[in-house]
């Protein structure tokens, strides 16, 4: 469990919001190393499905918890073939990459480590990051790495990538890192306070694991699996999750202007499925971000399930989606 030990972010909040009560169902959809999860199950008889996609991540919580948690590999877009018909009191997301992970160069999530370059959260299925660089074309990756990754030079990066591939020079993360610091302008590295390979490796990581894309089938999916009361909270760390999150809540609060009866004769909401319970994202404090600088860029977001029907509320929702090949 050692090898996959890490603190929780935001776990106050996420209790506060979560209000285990005993007896309660809860879902934690990106278990990681069950921090969280260990929190919630300290309130008496609750009960846990954790999921996760990383093998390393479901054998530290098997540990970790006891015989109340069912554990489940699998995807968090998967997540209504999962439950199937079974209705939970609550649903805890902590996005991202966990800290293990980082710190384990052979995963090749960090270029302060030198692995090969694979980013996959689940090693045992699916293209890795090098992989998916060759198969992209040109115009493919310059949209990962912009949209994606947020990265102002994604075009001067891709042309280097494609170069470094051609010239079989780019196999590792040390490599990826040396190209993004070559591509960047030093003007521009010196007034950017993270590493220049920084938003490149989110692009890519976001790209491979298909992060958003099962993140959006998640926020489609999860009302129908809250029982009436229920909880949801997210936390995300950069804004492209932040920006899903948000504003589906948004969309699940949503009623209709016309009239009760005009509404209801429309197929439209009379009433909100969720009620808002963050009325701006929940960002740590500055003491935990002194004792976990990995909670500064956390930010959480939580809404509860009304007794309304889960009606469609008009047009669907245009956002960023990942690219693969």
């Amino acid at each position: 469990m050692a090898d996959f030990a890490h603190e929780s972010v935001l776990l106050a909040e996420v209790l506060a919001y979560l209000s285990p009560q005993p007896g309660e169902l809860f879902c934690d959809g990106t278990l990681g190393g069950a921090g969280h999860a260990a929190a919630v199950l300290a309130t008496p008889n609750t009960r846990l499905v954790g999921i996760d996609r990383d093998p390393a991540a479901l054998a530290a919580a098997r540990e970790r918890l006891g015989d109340r948690a069912t554990l489940i590999h699998g995807e968090l877009g998967d997540i209504k073939g999962i439950l199937g018909d079974q209705r939970v009191n609550g649903f805890l997301l902590d996005l991202g990459v966990s800290s293990p992970q980082l710190d384990q160069a052979e995963r090749g999530f960090s270029f302060t480590h030198d692995g090969p370059l694979d980013m996959r959260m689940d090693p045992t299925r699916g293209p890795t990051a090098l992989d998916l660089m060759k198969e992209l074309d040109d115009d493919e990756l310059v949209s990962v790495l912009a949209e994606l990754g947020e990265e102002r030079y994604a075009k001067k990066i891709a042309r280097m990538i494609k170069e470094w591939l051609r010239e079989d020079r780019l196999h590792t993360t040390k490599d990826l890192a040396e190209l993004c610091s070559r591509a960047i302008p030093l003007v521009e590295q010196r007034k950017s306070k993270i590493h220049p390979a920084t938003r490149t490796f989110q692009g890519l990581r976001i790209a491979v694991n298909r992060e958003l894309d099962q993140l959006e089938r998640f926020l489609a999916a999860f009302p129908d699996l809250l029982v009436p009361g229920g909880r949801c909270v997210i936390i995300s760390f950069h804004s492209l999750e932040d920006r899903l999150v948000k504003q589906a809540f948004r969309d699940l609060a949503w009623t209709s202007s016309l009239p009760a009866k005009l509404a209801r004769d429309a197929g439209e909401r009379v009433d909100a499925v969720v009620e808002i319970l963050t009325k701006k994202a929940v960002f740590a404090t500055d003491d935990e971000i002194a004792r976990n600088p990995r909670s500064r860029s956390a930010r959480l977001r939580a809404c509860r399930r009304t007794e309304a029907p889960n009606l469609p509320m008009g047009a669907p929702r245009t956002t960023v989606r990942d690219r693969r090949a």
